[in-house]
């Protein structure tokens, strides 16, 4: 089943209000996401909604990079990962053990945190904000996040099943004000409305049915959650499934762990075979790829070494 407005993510604003949204949806993006994943459908569900959050958290930021949000517990869902870069090219990946799975969210994360890791390639930074799980749903766990780590009223509502996912976000962010009377009297005035439209949303989510984000236009699910106001939308971007795992990365990790741990691998399965953990592409090093990566990585003879 094709959902509409599938693979794409739109950002939004009510005019003249402190009042800021991101709409996001996967189709063919989630499905080939997890083509290679066999999950239950209740890790399936999270895994869906975990990398949609991905997306629309990437969509409130102005970066150049790459954001990694992992869930890290101890329920039966060990590790949940999703990464969405500054164009939206999306993977994810989930670790469970099958005998503990439920429909409830607190026995599929129990204890732990949610980390949000951003990775700017340009500058070389690095920003990481933590926050333990706690609540009744990662959306709940991810408006905790905005609350601590940016100090913005934010409401999140995620849904996900075979077919799709969906996510919106809508977050309350900190109005302008004048320096005289009539300046302070207008902010006023705006933050009142503000304050009016936020408190219409909160209930305007609470009420949105899975079914609902997963089915409906994404412009009538923004204007149901912003009843009368005057909204202004923002083309969409598109969003894929991508991975970033490559040769060469392949071999930078292989030769991080050693020669000697190399040569046992080799010598003990006749070859060196690393499959990635977000598409199962395998990569397979014969003897003589293991010969000429071990080359390559030998320093110059001469050359300075530290021992």
């Amino acid at each position: 089943m094709s959902l509409p407005d599938s693979d794409r993510v739109q950002r939004f604003v009510v005019e003249n209000e402190a009042v800021r949204g991101q709409f996001a949806r996967l189709g063919a993006s989630w499905l080939a996401l997890r083509e290679h994943g066999d999950y239950p459908a209740p890790v399936r569900a999270l895994l869906g909604e975990m990398a949609t959050a991905a997306v629309l958290l990437a969509s409130t930021l102005k970066f150049e990079g790459i954001l990694t949000l992992q869930l890290q517990g101890s329920g039966a869902v060990r590790l949940l990962v999703a990464q969405c870069t500054h164009d939206f090219k999306i993977r994810g990946v989930a670790r469970f053990d099958p005998a503990r799975i439920t429909e409830s969210f607190q026995d599929l994360a129990g204890d732990g945190v949610i980390t949000a890791t951003i990775e700017s390639e340009r500058l070389a930074s690095r920003y990481q904000g933590v926050v333990p799980i706690q609540g009744e749903s990662l959306a709940v766990c991810l408006e905790h996040y905005f609350s601590s780590s940016e100090q913005l009223p934010t409401r999140v509502a995620l849904a996900a099943d075979e077919s799709g996912a969906t996510g919106l976000i809508v977050q309350r962010i900190a109005g302008e004000g004048g320096a005289g009377v009539d300046d302070a009297r207008a902010a006023r005035a705006r933050f009142e409305l503000a304050e009016s439209t936020w408190r219409e949303t909160e209930s305007a989510l609470a009420g949105l049915a899975p079914d609902e984000l997963l089915l409906r236009p994404a412009a009538e699910l923004i204007q149901r959650s912003l009843a009368g106001r005057d909204l202004r939308l923002f083309v969409p971007r598109p969003v894929r499934f991508e991975c970033r795992c490559t040769l060469e990365r392949v071999t930078g990790m292989l030769r991080s762990l050693g020669e000697a741990e190399i040569r046992d691998v080799l010598r003990e399965q006749g070859a060196v075979t690393v499959t990635c953990e977000f598409c199962h592409r395998p990569y397979r090093f014969d003897t003589v790829d293991v010969e000429q990566m071990l080359v390559a990585a030998s320093p110059v003879p001469g050359s300075d070494r530290i021992n």
